[in-house]
């Protein structure tokens, strides 16, 4: 009862509920349970196997990984941290034309690898790295520019909460994705900040630099010397960082543990920074508003899934795709291409959860090595989240910032060099795999 025709309603089903504005997670759902339904001609085999997804799903203990990570980015949110990692970052690079923006970059991969939420990212720097900006003059597209942009860094180094969802989906290890991130995710930053710098070089009245102050703007009014409680915040992130991401890579604990070690560690850190009891119960429960989502919308994945195999969707799908040339290349670029267009309208997760059960077992067929795919796909879904006219980072920047000069036209404008290094890293990637499989091999 399966085929090329039940694939194309079950797609184009779940295409008109979601631009009908109905959530991903009740669409995959109700696709899901119905779609079963038809192929099975049997309302209790649909129920059983919703009942059995969702047991199945929650006991494993990978979907412990989201709300640790998640709860761990909170504390150090809290601490203020992230501001004390963005000072310290500045007042290093006081000679380095366009120091903020690389900053405000250098700031974002620390945090990034301490929340793995983009839009986690996106909002705090947005009050942090923005207001510093203006006082030194930059010009306000390239400061919202360089948020949003650098925000994307949050979903590629690691933990991911994207890396996350992706090795749940695709039963790859979680471990080895968050390692496979870190080379690649050092080499964005590093493209950014070639960049920024070139371009301040080129065009330095852009940041802030004029005619009587030298190429990095210092003020020493503007810029005092780096406090104690600013040091302090610095060492502890990095010390997590390491110990979370060092402990995975050495085989010391598993990525469970390791979030959970996480939490430990940002907690003591929160405590240190002077967290008050309100400030750790918000954390609880702001992860709790964050995690909650995240894991319906995985257990609706899994029955999504278990409808493609018993559709036979995923062969349709991958025999549309095949007839239209062989070339590895050439059925890459339509999976980029889908991306960009989902990324228009939905979330990365959701994306992940719709495209990632038939584009991975079909990037595997045409000789896609699964770890360096995974990071090609995390990084096109990421160029999504600065892609008009949805581009949910620039909508978090523009939430985020009061100035009525933040338009959105302004923050897509400045964020474009951005989007166009992330497919940059696309191409990369996809020439020279093993930029992300080579330290993976290592482990």
């Amino acid at each position: 009862m399966g085929g090329p025709e039940f694939a194309l309603a079950i797609v184009m089903i779940l295409i008109a509920l979601i631009l009908f504005s109905v959530p991903v997670v009740i669409a995959l759902g109700l696709c899901s349970f119905f779609g079963i339904v038809y192929l099975t001609g049997d309302w209790n085999i649909a129920g059983s196997l919703l009942a059995n997804t969702t047991y199945e799903s929650v006991r494993d203990y990978v979907f412990a990984v989201i709300p640790l990570f998640v709860l761990m980015g909170e504390f150090i949110s809290k601490s203020g941290a992230a501001g004390d990692v963005y000072s310290i970052i500045n007042k290093s690079l006081k000679r380095l034309p366009g120091r903020l923006v690389l900053a405000t970059i250098g700031g974002n991969a620390v945090f990034g690898a301490v929340t793995g939420v983009s839009i986690a990212s996106a909002a705090a720097f947005s009050r942090i790295a923005y207001p510093q900006m203006v006082r030194h003059n930059y010009d306000k597209a390239v400061a919202l520019g360089s948020i949003a942009g650098s925000a994307s860094l949050g979903m590629l180094i690691p933990p991911s909460i994207l890396m996350i969802v992706w090795g749940v989906i695709s039963e790859q290890s979680i471990g080895k994705l968050f390692v496979a991130g870190v080379v690649p995710g050092l080499l964005l930053t590093i493209m950014f900040c070639v960049f920024v710098i070139g371009y301040a070089w080129l065009r330095p009245h852009l940041f802030g630099v004029s005619a009587d102050k030298s190429a990095g703007g210092i003020d020493e009014e503007l810029d005092p010397p780096a406090t104690r409680e600013e040091t302090l915040g610095a060492i502890g992130v990095t010390a997590l960082i390491i110990t979370v991401l060092g402990g995975i890579w050495f085989g010391i604990f598993t990525p469970t543990e390791a979030a959970g070690i996480g939490v430990l560690l940002s907690l003591v850190l929160a405590l240190l920074k002077g967290v008050s009891f309100q400030g750790l119960r918000e954390a609880v429960l702001e992860t709790g508003r964050i995690s909650a989502p995240l894991l319906f919308l995985l257990i609706t994945a899994q029955m999504y899934t278990r409808l493609l195999a018993l559709g036979g969707i995923i062969d349709s799908v991958q025999g549309l795709l095949l007839g239209l040339g062989d070339s590895p290349v050439l059925i890459l670029v339509l999976m980029v291409l889908v991306w960009f267009v989902l990324g228009m309208f939905i979330d990365s997760v959701s994306i992940i959860l719709l495209t990632v059960p038939i584009f991975a077992p079909l990037a595997l067929t045409i000789g896609y090595d699964p770890i360096a795919f995974a990071i090609i796909g995390i990084v096109a879904i990421e160029a999504g989240l600065l892609t008009p006219p949805l581009g949910l980072c620039v909508y978090t920047v523009k939430a985020c910032v009061t100035d009525p000069d933040a338009t959105l036209s302004r923050i897509f404008m400045g964020s474009i060099p951005y989007w166009i290094i992330l497919l940059l890293l696309v191409a990369l990637i996809a020439a020279f795999p093993g930029i992300a499989t080579w330290l993976p091999s290592q482990i």
